[in-house]
């Protein structure tokens, strides 16, 4: 990219002092920042430099008149082979990146190799110093940083953009890993982004006919709207959202697709026919709120996704702090009343188809998504968290749940030195969890868990987790569970029903990557080898570093014959994580099936105890 013009000093400097002179800062925002600029511009432009300025030219009035208007973006400036664009949302920029990107091809097809034209990109998402003439602060130049490290017709994004978008509806994503940059003090986390494929293989469970989930309309409820653009008005929506998923979890009847699911969907203009499309939802819940005072009216409508026709509507009105409540009498209502619409529907049309605070909510989110980044560094941010979440809500059995977790993939990723005693840890925590909430799927599928994996009381585990599947059908992670209990010591059939009934239940969860890894040990178990390589690919994709991924990959690569394969997939294990030894590995779940393959494989490779 060239440099900005030299400003002109011919001048006489002026007098009066720096003090003096200087202006205030502009107002800090928080923006989304593109930079994108002409790959091997300097020889393109020696070659034929009329040409390629006139096509550059062509592209940035494309780009001002069309691209960026259609995706809220506002040019800063253009740089005679480069451009440097902010933008309020990830998902607008992210779209305008994959845009820009194809307006070369017509004219690549027509020119021969060494003068086509290739754009590469860099996006960031930061609070910097915006003004009507330009944009300021590190955060820019971060940008910048990463758009070096994409190859010709590519554009890499940080984790403040990854973490602002949704894979598989966004972008297609490539973990490309933690990179050390030129003058930046610490490595930094990027990936690639593709347009999302037509074609794009995507699961679908497939649940065996004759069982009752064949038979549940299916439910997302996604964050009603605010009519106020204060702040602190933000959360009520998510309590609305959260408090009627969990109401409507408790019927035998609905299937209720994942809250980190539906979070995706957060101030989208989206239809409920897309809505439903990328969730495989039959019914969509949305709509808006407003308060007065103490007060809260709620807006809310039921749409059937098919027919993109709303089929209930209604106005509720009460008590913000009753939304605090564990039993809300407006969250009754609403639920009540939705339920027997959607309920209703489905039966007049004879059709049955498959199926508090802010900071609070960003800290038990954050804690979540941290945990499964798979980096040590990314572990220890998610527990401080997660402990600052249950500091806060000490009564509140999630947050404990989701440290009883933590504990588990502390094992699971290899990060523990003494996993006897950290699967304990998860199960005391746990049992706070329950003694909050009895009935809560969550802990009763993270206790049975870490019981599965310690392996001194298997029956005990497998009773925990058929237990948190019937006080909760819908929960995700209590399938996903079951089927980690039916690898290692039940029927591996049953382990990818269970696998591929949690993905269907969580389609667009931050998660996927972890859901497509168990679905892939499902695989492994039942000798379906080629289809597990795939599946961890795909989850590969999202999280290069998940350990556990890499080592399914590397039993299905050598059981399969690819040894070449299944060696280079062990060194790149051994790098990540330098002191893993057999003993480490049979630590956890030595008696189970797959586990003894693993080891086996993991010996025949070189590893030593």
């Amino acid at each position: 990219m060239t440099s900005s013009p030299t400003p002109n000093t011919s001048q006489p400097p002026d007098d009066k002092g720096v003090g003096e002179t200087a202006l205030p800062l502009p107002q800090q925002r928080h923006k989304v920042v593109l930079v994108m600029d002409l790959v091997e511009s300097v020889r393109l432009m020696a070659a034929n430099e009329a040409a390629v300025v006139n096509q550059w030219r062509g592209f940035v009035h494309h780009a001002t008149s069309v691209v960026l208007p259609d995706c809220k973006g506002r040019m800063v400036k253009s740089l005679g082979d480069g451009m440097l664009v902010e933008f309020d949302q990830p998902t607008d920029a992210v779209r305008a990146a994959l845009t820009l990107h194809r307006y070369f091809a017509p004219l690549n097809d027509t020119l021969p190799a060494s003068q086509r034209l290739f754009l590469r990109a860099g996006l960031n998402a930061t609070h910097l110093y915006a003004d009507e003439n330009d944009v300021y602060g590190h955060g820019v130049n971060l940008a910048a940083r990463v758009a070096d490290l994409a190859a010709p017709g590519e554009t890499i994004i940080t984790a403040s953009i990854f973490d602002g978008i949704v894979v598989g509806m966004d972008a297609e994503v490539e973990d490309r890993g933690e990179n050390y940059l030129k003058h930046w003090p610490e490595p930094v986390r990027t990936w690639a982004i593709h347009s999302v494929s037509a074609g794009s293989p995507t699961v679908r469970a497939q649940v065996p006919e004759g069982t009752p989930l064949d038979f549940r309309p299916s439910i997302a409820v996604v964050p009603f709207e605010t009519r106020s653009h204060a702040a602190e008005q933000f959360v009520i929506g998510e309590l609305i959202a959260d408090g009627v998923i969990a109401q409507l979890a408790r019927s035998p009847d609905l299937r209720v697709i994942s809250r980190l699911s539906t979070t995706a969907f957060r101030g989208r203009t989206s239809s409920a026919g897309e809505i439903g499309r990328h969730l495989e939802a039959t019914f969509v819940l949305g709509g808006s709120y407003v308060t007065y005072g103490d007060k809260v009216v709620i807006m809310a409508q039921l749409t059937d996704n098919r027919r993109e026709e709303v089929i209930w509507a209604d106005r509720l009105s009460g008590d913000v702090r009753d939304l605090m409540e564990a039993q809300s009498a407006l969250l009754d209502a609403l639920c009540s009343a939705c339920s027997k619409a959607l309920l209703n529907d489905v039966v007049q049309r004879t059709l049955v188809l498959p199926v508090p605070q802010l900071d609070s909510n960003a800290l038990l989110l954050g804690g979540i998504t941290l945990m499964h980044r798979s980096t040590p560094r990314d572990l220890q941010r998610s527990h401080q968290l997660l402990e600052a979440v249950v500091d806060r809500h000490k009564r509140v059995a999630t947050p404990w749940a989701w440290l009883a977790k933590w504990h588990i993939m502390q094992v699971v990723q290899g990060l523990s030195g003494e996993p006897a005693r950290d699967f304990q840890r998860a199960i005391d925590t746990a049992d706070r969890a329950l003694d909050l909430e009895p009935a809560s799927s969550l802990a009763m599928a993270i206790k049975g868990h870490a019981l599965c994996h310690l392996g001194e009381d298997v029956d005990a585990s497998h009773r925990l987790l058929q237990e948190a599947t019937q006080s909760n059908p819908n929960d995700p992670m209590a399938w996903l569970y079951n089927s980690v209990w039916s690898t290692m010591w039940g029927t591996p059939e049953d382990s990818m029903v269970e696998a591929e009934n949690a993905l269907h239940l969580s389609p667009l969860d931050p998660q996927k990557y972890y859901f497509e890894m168990m679905l892939a040990n499902s695989y492994l178990a039942i000798g379906r080898l080629s289809e597990a390589v795939d599946l961890c690919r795909s989850s590969l994709a999202k999280n290069r570093y998940h350990l556990p991924t890499l080592r399914a990959m590397l039993i299905a690569q050598f059981e399969m014959g690819l040894v070449r394969e299944a060696r280079e997939t062990f060194v790149l294990i051994m790098t990540l994580q330098p002191d893993f030894t057999l003993g480490k590995y049979l630590a956890a779940g030595s008696h189970s099936r797959l586990r003894q393959r693993g080891a086996k494989v993991f010996s025949e490779l070189g590893l030593q105890h």
